[in-house]
């Protein structure tokens, strides 16, 4: 019989609450441009082709969830990911996501 200690449920609190935080695609493709090193809201808005106040909103959402951490350097403040299995964890469902679209076209064809 499987028994769950209040620490997994506090662990499955903790896990529903992070998911939250991946669930805006905008905030998705800012962490995957985090990938290769901190960048500024204004690099970030450059890069997501979105306005500077919109970025500034979803670093204000990943840095409340300890998804990204800030460096201040004179005027500009810089960003990067907090943790680098944020970045693995992406990965695999991106991975999970990329099979069951080949899956589907794969699907897609055969009903041609």
């Amino acid at each position: 019989m499987n028994k769950n200690t209040s620490r997994d449920k506090k662990i499955y609190e903790m896990h529903a609450e992070i998911c939250k935080v991946f669930t805006s695609p905008k905030r998705l493709e800012i962490i995957s441009l985090l990938r290769d090193g901190e960048k500024t809201v204004n690099e970030l808005a450059e890069q997501a082709g979105v306005l500077q106040a919109n970025v500034s909103q979803h670093l204000t959402v990943l840095r409340q969830n300890n998804v990204v951490n800030t460096r201040r350097d004179g005027a500009n403040v810089y960003y990067k990911i907090a943790n680098p299995k944020i970045l693995q964890a992406c990965d695999l469902m991106r991975e999970v996501l990329l099979e069951k679209l080949a899956e589907n076209e794969k699907l897609a064809k055969r009903m041609l």
